[in-house]
């Protein structure tokens, strides 16, 4: 029904503009018969002055009807575009079953090393994560995923899979980022198949990182990529929040601070992994890639990174 709408609306606006043209047309040619049959003055100024008016209230309607129909055409689109991001609530929501509460990113050591004590902390620790550290990565990959995937590029998206995988600094960073992935995928295609995961699976048959799985999901809906990356960081962080929540470091008012301190860069992360290449990639959040490695040999844990 929506593609019928735009369809019919696109016709609107072209009949319209073909009946302005038809009416320019025309009025020149009653004009001058007008003009040949009436013999006084006073009867053609009466004449002209009629069709003008007609003419003139004709094109007023057709112009209104070609705003209403732009406007519809324009209220459809938006609507098709909010509705097709709809899934993304339930995907990247903690309902979900690609495990996200299992894995700290390496919190959990960096609460125990003293690192992590209070809001303050914990907000600038997240900050260096999303800028400099995976979250920026994650948005880069996760976006060149996305236009593999709708360009059909066999070669790239096996490209960007491979590396996404080969980018994790340590075991448990690796684990997090492909038991996430593969579940997630295994999740969408039960529940949400689409073209673009049967693509991804006859081009990359290893683990699949995290970010890649919801980037060709995404493109299997044609999400818009900005609304994709934007509520796919602003996941990350409510997770990394979490993870801090049941630390103990901060309580969940302190949580919710730091969630929406941190949505501007969310905003400006996301912004800037849409336009960024892979020659881009890189991270320098030394910090939270030694948390995972010493995670691995820490004695008592919560999580399972």
């Amino acid at each position: 029904m929506t593609t019928m709408a735009i369809r019919m609306a696109r016709t609107g606006i072209r009949m319209a503009t073909g009946m302005i043209t038809i009416t320019d047309m025309i009025m020149p040619m009653v004009t001058i018969t007008a003009m040949s049959i009436m013999r006084t003055p006073m009867a053609r100024r009466m004449f002209m002055t009629r069709i003008a008016t007609m003419a003139m209230t004709t094109i007023i309607r057709m112009a209104t009807t070609m705003i209403t129909v732009i406007r519809m055409g324009t209220a459809i689109r938006t609507s098709m575009t909010e509705g097709a991001t709809l899934p993304l609530l339930v995907w990247l929501s903690p309902s979900f079953p690609v495990g996200a509460f299992a894995y700290s990113h390496g919190l959990e050591w960096a609460v125990e090393a003293g690192d992590l004590s209070d809001a303050g902390s914990c907000q600038a620790w997240m900050a260096d994560i999303l800028e400099y550290g995976s979250g920026r990565t994650d948005a880069i990959l996760l976006a060149h995923a996305f236009r593999a995937s709708i360009e059909l590029d066999h070669e790239k998206l096996g490209e960007v899979a491979e590396l996404a995988i080969a980018l994790q600094p340590s075991a448990e960073r690796h684990l997090e980022a492909s038991a996430q992935g593969n579940a997630f995928i295994t999740a969408a295609k039960a529940a949400w198949p689409s073209r673009s995961l049967e693509f991804l699976s006859r081009s990359y048959q290893g683990d699949v990182a995290y970010p890649i799985a919801v980037g060709v999901a995404a493109a299997g809906f044609a999400m818009p990529l900005h609304a994709v990356l934007d509520a796919f960081l602003l996941g990350f962080v409510a997770n990394l929040v979490s993870s801090a929540v049941r630390l103990g470091p901060i309580g969940q008012t302190d949580g919710q601070r730091i969630i929406a301190s941190l949505v501007p860069l969310v905003r400006r992360i996301a912004s800037e992994g849409m336009t960024a290449s892979l020659d881009d990639l890189g991270s320098s959040a030394f910090r939270s890639d030694l948390a995972s490695l010493r995670h691995e040999t820490q004695y008592t844990r919560l999580f399972r990174s």
